[in-house]
């Protein structure tokens, strides 16, 4: 199915209109955000999922009736029922409403109309979207002042921060609406919203696009649906080449962030230019410390293109991909009316999204953190990042591709990027969407053969593919010492086997004391 085929054709009653509305496969990140979303909206929710699990249950906690298998009696008295990509065209929920001519929207159709809504601030690219827009929403609900106090929020992953753990969705009462912009199947472009921010544009989803210029031409129009701003990382080559494919007026309103200084850039487009500068990391802390130099114009403080203010930063979370989300995201906060020094000093709060750098255990000196990194930068960023704070440890990598067709796209991408790593298991490919049987020489030894070719091979046996990943994790523990620490990443299900590694390392600790107090 086309996500675009089933819009709100003439619909005009705004989310109060949606009447009963059945969410079909509610579990997904996005979808249990918008349901969420909605049901504090007051609009009648419930929906189904082929699985339980954590994002049913905190809905169902909420007083969402969720039911756990598909079937068609389950539309039956919904007056709106709400679809995603995921969902195959032979869903019966989904040909129920087809032929009982349900309201059947997609759930980008849901966030355009919560956007409409709005002053939205979406968050588009292949990476750092989930980090950058959690960013925002931190910064507005702790500093945010007037309508830019307690902002709505879609966001893929729970925004850890001083207070603990605020959900991925709410609905709150001011003007803004901070959300991602999922790229993936195209529905970004029916968003049209007041600042667009761009965090890159890699290649990736070929899978939809079939090629990079299709996928950058998709950004290119994304950007141009931004009625007030867009924000770019200039620091990326795709997300300059849309800067400088822009149309002039838009590009006028445009700021290009960047490490960078403007002269080596070239042409912006007659964009505003930010520089992060004096960049580095407390290997002791993990923190984060920039200065961000804004153009004093964007501010409505200078009318000279040399003047600016900076901004001194510091973050809890390390990585310079993280002092570039975080530019963006003060940046945005700034062009909604913040003043940048209360935007920055909020930020420093923020604790991370969901499987973002998350430590999640240490056991006899051992750290386990886990990540959802699954693009090859994601990759190279975090375990750069990881090379910084922990500078002397050995760094263990459990990695679950996601996708087929993306390891089969980027097999090379992801052999060079796991080689910053000392120790690697390749785990099951996670499906999502996709079949074994279309993709019959792809597996986890095909990442691993590409990696036994680098011409800088690290150490002989650093890299080897594990088809099942409980059995991949007790591998990676057992033959952990004390100081190293243990990743498990990938965008599937490989956070489950973070217990696993945690038990094994348990085990392996009690053995070594038991025999030790024996001898």
């Amino acid at each position: 199915m086309d996500p675009t085929a089933y819009a709100f054709s003439g619909y005009s009653g705004g989310v109060a209109g949606l009447g009963h509305t059945h969410f079909i496969g509610i579990g997904g990140a996005g979808m249990s955000v918008l349901a969420e979303m909605l049901h504090e909206d007051h609009v009648d929710v419930d929906g189904s999922d082929a699985l339980a699990g954590p994002k049913t249950e905190r809905l169902a906690s909420l007083g969402i009736p969720v039911q756990i298998g598909q079937q068609a009696e389950h539309v039956a008295h919904a007056d709106t029922v709400v679809w995603s990509s995921a969902i195959k065209a032979e869903n019966p929920e989904l040909r129920a409403a087809l032929d009982g001519g349900k309201r059947l929207v997609h759930r980008s159709d849901i966030l355009a109309l919560l956007l409409s809504e709005s002053t939205g601030v979406t968050v588009a690219g292949a990476h750092g979207k989930t980090t950058t827009s959690a960013l925002i929403a931190h910064i507005l609900t702790h500093a945010g002042e007037g309508e830019l106090a307690d902002p709505s929020y879609a966001v893929g992953g729970t925004i850890q921060g001083p207070n603990g753990s605020l959900d991925g969705g709410h609905a709150g009462t001011g003007r803004v609406l901070v959300a991602e912009a999922d790229e993936s199947d195209g529905s970004f472009r029916k968003y049209h919203p007041s600042i667009a921010v761009i965090t890159n544009v890699e290649a990736d989803h070929l899978d939809h696009y079939g090629d990079a210029e299709h996928f950058r031409a998709a950004f290119v129009d994304h950007a141009h649906h931004a009625t007030d701003h867009v924000v770019l990382c200039a620091d990326d080559e795709g997300a300059l080449a849309v800067l400088r494919a822009m149309d002039a007026e838009a590009a006028k309103h445009a700021v290009a962030y960047s490490t960078s200084d403007c002269e080596s850039l070239g042409d912006l487009n007659g964009a505003y230019f930010a520089r992060i500068q004096s960049e580095s990391e407390s290997a002791s802390s993990g923190e984060e410390y920039f200065v961000l130099r804004l153009p004093a114009a964007l501010l409505g403080t200078g009318q000279g293109s040399d003047e600016s203010v900076e901004i001194p930063v510091t973050l809890g979370i390390p990585g310079l991909h993280n002092a570039r989300n975080a530019s963006a995201a003060i940046i945005a906060c700034t062009l909604l009316g913040m003043n940048p020094v209360k935007a920055a000093e909020a930020a420093r709060s923020f604790l991370g999204a969901d499987r973002r750098f998350q430590l999640r255990g240490v056991v006899e000196g051992v750290s386990v953190v886990d990540d959802y990194s699954h693009h090859p930068t994601e990759i190279a960023a975090l375990l750069d990042a990881a090379r910084r704070r922990y500078p002397e440890s050995t760094l263990r990598v459990l990695f679950q591709p996601h996708l087929f067709s993306r390891t089969r796209f980027f097999t090379e991408a992801f052999a060079q990027a796991l080689a910053k790593a000392d120790d690697v298991i390749v785990t099951g490919i996670f499906p999502a969407r996709e079949r074994q049987q279309d993709f019959p020489d792809i597996n986890a030894s095909t990442i691993v053969k590409a990696a036994r070719q680098l011409p800088h091979e690290p150490e002989q046996g650093w890299i080897q593919a594990v088809e099942d990943m409980n059995q991949a994790g007790a591998m990676l523990a057992m033959r952990a010492h004390r100081g190293d620490v243990l990743f498990t990443v990938g965008a599937g299900d490989v956070t489950q086997v973070v217990p696993v590694i945690l038990h094994a390392l348990e085990a392996h600790r009690q053995s070594h004391g038991a025999r030790g107090s024996q001898r």
